[in-house]
């Protein structure tokens, strides 16, 4: 991997990162495919299409369905979802916080009732590794527990210790697979997560801790889930200059539009969210001026595209009328545009925001764009 900065402006940058499947410019959006397949019959040419660099999947669900065995014995992730570019999976930590009610958290890993069939199921580092270099991912995610943005202080400390002694053990094991002969990716890259809740202090020293580790990237967790914007991004700013500045940093989960404005300047240069397909396939639309919501009856007989101006295959096409029939009659076509147009959004806002980047205008760009966006309609 070499992950180059290519220009800054304050604290913000502009960078490009090469992979053994192909070169990334961040910042960067990817879009989130959790069972390899983005919700709303999206397809790889869809994908391709609208700009997309890099795609996400969770190992927890591709490990429950169809299986990670199986998704090697087909050839990996990329064969599997043709798709040649890069993919990121996200470690099954995520699940330690959202299946809540189905876990119990150890400190050998974390046992899962499953949440299609109720089967008992073991993850630790070890086997986060493991399922993670069966899919072949491009770059793996450490095995993490996200702890709720309002727990206890006390609490947050043993639960960061704990994914601390969990990522050296990811990266032994991750070393480990990167060398055996019926590995498919021996080029796996891997990303630490800081936590630490909403304790600056926590989240500095960690930070610290796992920067020593000298990891192909590190990433920002346990943020967007109950927070206020404010104290994310006050969790941001103090956790930021203390992670490798020649290394990807990347902001999980997050965000809003707004959200990665404010994040970029801030330091961070990968994204995920399900935003843009969730909002989509219940007919919340993004535009330059604000979210739209496609089922409001003042959009039953308006001929226009969903954004005058936007180059996505939607807008080039399609009338606002015409999509809210759909969504209306529930053909699944209409849920398809609907989330191609949001994906489309996020992509050329990226595509946008490094341009601004490259020109020395970001501050410039990010300013006309707050003040559009948060206008509404």
């Amino acid at each position: 991997m070499e992950y180059k900065i290519l220009k800054t402006e304050g604290v913000a940058k502009r960078a490009q990162m090469t992979t053994v499947h192909g070169v990334i410019q961040t910042p960067v959006f990817m879009n989130v495919g959790t069972v390899a397949a983005i919700k709303g019959a999206v397809s790889t040419e869809d994908l391709e299409q609208i700009g997309t660099q890099v795609q996400l999947s969770n190992t927890y669900h591709l490990h429950v369905r169809p299986g990670d065995e199986i998704v090697k014995t087909l050839g990996g992730l990329h064969k599997f979802m043709s798709w040649d570019k890069p993919i990121l999976t996200d470690s099954g930590g995520f699940q330690v916080f959202s299946l809540a009610g189905l876990r119990k958290i150890k400190e050998e890993g974390v046992y899962f009732h499953s949440h299609i069939d109720g089967r008992k199921i073991f993850m630790g580092p070890e086997e986060s590794m493991q399922i993670q270099s069966n899919l072949a991912s491009t770059i793996a995610m450490a095995f993490d527990e996200c702890p709720a943005s309002t727990a206890e202080r006390e609490y947050v400390e043993a639960s960061v210790s704990r994914t601390t002694r969990w990522l050296e053990r990811c990266k032994r094991k991750m070393a480990e697979l990167n060398q055996r002969e019926d590995t498919i990716n021996k080029e796996q890259l891997l990303f630490g997560i800081n936590q630490g809740a909403i304790f600056p202090d926590i989240r500095i020293e960690h930070a610290k801790r796992i920067s020593e580790l000298e990891l192909d990237g590190y990433a920002i967790g346990g943020l967007a889930v109950g927070e206020s914007h404010e104290e994310m991004y006050h969790i941001i700013e103090e956790t930021v200059p203390y992670l490798p500045k020649d290394k990807p940093t990347y902001l999980m989960g997050v965000g809003t539009p707004v959200n990665i404005l404010e994040a970029v300047d801030r330091g961070i240069d990968f994204f995920d969210c399900v935003y843009p397909t969730r909002n989509g396939r219940h007919a919340h639309l993004y535009t330059n001026t604000g979210k739209i919501n496609l089922m409001n009856a003042q959009y039953e007989t308006d001929a226009r595209p969903i954004e005058e101006g936007c180059g996505c295959p939607v807008c080039r096409r399609y009338s606002r009328a015409y999509i809210r029939h759909l969504l209306k009659a529930k053909e699944m076509l209409g849920m398809r545009l609907c989330v191609l147009h949001n994906l489309y959004f996020y992509n050329h806002l990226m595509k946008e925001i490094r341009d601004a980047l490259d020109h020395g205008r970001f501050q410039e760009y990010k300013k006309e764009k707050l003040e559009k966006m948060t206008g509404g309609r």
